[in-house]
């Protein structure tokens, strides 16, 4: 049957690590002008040291295993495959959650925040704040991609998802998100209100910039200055987005068959985006290379790169609010802005944080966790 769910573990071949130890081995490296650093891409210093620990010092079946130790499972949702983790709390009035990545990212991001949100008892905190917790993979990312046809944009995952919870027998959950997993959660409010009892974002890519002249007048000075500044940032920052949005295909051959190309590009979004370098703590290079190595073992760098073509192609228009409750959290590094998250949203808790970053399930977990909890107790 198509709504199957079928248990499924991760199982990589010896002789696949061995070709990618091997390709990396035969890396044919680039010039670099002197002193650039990172003001033209990513450092080339810095590539060399950490593609040298990837074939000789990082090891995937350590993470392999580690994410084995997680219930997994895949479905075919609409023609789909999708992969998904799935733990239930040991406390009976938890609250389902489904948790949604974003890229470059994968599941193993959220391996940290699991434990606490499932258990918080095991991790002393209060069992009211349960839940039982589903994290899918992005249609087209490691595990669950490639996907076969077009059309995959937010608002289709955001219907699988649905669907996904559905067929697990929830009836009534909260949707959270990072960076592309902040559109498809706040889009599962739209697509599913009577299902959603609330919607919690981190690195809310879709409220930071606007160039609608009507939009930033709406804004408090302050928030229109930083709007501003945010879309300068963004065009200084976006190349990575503007070929993935509209030629993925042309990068896609590069990503499938060079991992340190693969390794570069991914950085593109995993480097630190505080200019000081002094609030964001950095992501473990071990997480930074699980994500590459799922990316590059199941092929799936240009799939996941037409994520970006299907959102422009839905159109990057700002949607109407769906009247579910919604909390945001802002750590370094992420640009959301209160006003224009109240555009689409019924922001009921906005928090502020002064340390972690943009991934804050790798780099600030016990912050997130916090913020989560705290929001949904207003709402279950």
């Amino acid at each position: 049957m198509d709504d199957d769910i079928t248990p499924f573990r991760i199982d990589i071949p010896q002789a696949d690590l061995d070709d990618l130890r091997a390709r990396l081995a035969r890396t044919r490296w680039p010039d670099e002008l002197p002193g650039a650093g990172w003001d033209l891409g990513v450092s080339l210093s810095y590539l060399k040291e950490l593609a040298g620990y990837w074939a000789d010092g990082y090891d995937w079946r350590v993470h392999e295993a580690r994410l084995n130790e997680v219930p997994q499972f895949t479905t075919v949702i609409d023609g789909q495959n999708v992969h998904f983790l799935h733990v239930r709390s040991p406390e009976p009035d938890a609250v389902p959650l489904v948790i949604t990545h974003g890229w470059p990212s994968t599941v193993h991001d959220f391996l940290d925040v699991i434990g606490p949100l499932t258990d918080p008892r095991a991790h002393g905190a209060d069992p009211a704040d349960a839940f039982h917790v589903v994290a899918p993979s992005l249609p087209g990312f490691p595990f669950s991609g490639p996907t076969h046809e077009a059309g995959w944009g937010c608002r289709r995952v955001a219907r699988a998802w649905a669907e996904l919870m559905c067929r697990l027998g929830y009836d009534r959950y909260g949707a959270q998100g990072g960076d592309f997993g902040s559109l498809v959660s706040a889009e599962l409010g739209r697509v599913a209100p009577e299902h959603v009892l609330g919607v919690h974002l981190n690195a809310y890519v879709g409220a930071s910039t606007s160039a609608d002249p009507a939009e930033l007048d709406l804004l408090s000075e302050a928030e229109r200055r930083q709007a501003q500044e945010n879309q300068a940032w963004w065009y200084a920052h976006s190349g990575y987005a503007t070929q993935m949005s509209t030629r993925p295909q042309t990068v896609a051959y590069a990503l499938n068959d060079s991992p340190v190309g693969q390794l570069a590009w991914n950085l593109e979004w995993f480097v630190d985006h505080d200019p000081t370098r002094t609030r964001q703590r950095l992501a473990d290079r071990d997480a930074v290379l699980t994500d590459v190595t799922a990316f590059w073992l199941t092929g799936t760098a240009g799939s996941a790169a037409r994520l970006y073509h299907e959102m422009a192609a839905d159109g990057w228009g700002r949607p109407a609010s769906s009247g579910v409750p919604t909390g945001v959290a802002r750590f370094p590094g992420d640009r959301a802005l209160r006003g224009l998250a109240e555009l689409s949203n019924v922001v009921t808790r906005w928090s502020e944080f002064g340390t972690g970053g943009h991934f804050a399930s790798l780099q600030a977990p016990e912050l997130l966790v916090g913020d989560v909890r705290a929001f949904f107790r207003t709402v279950r």
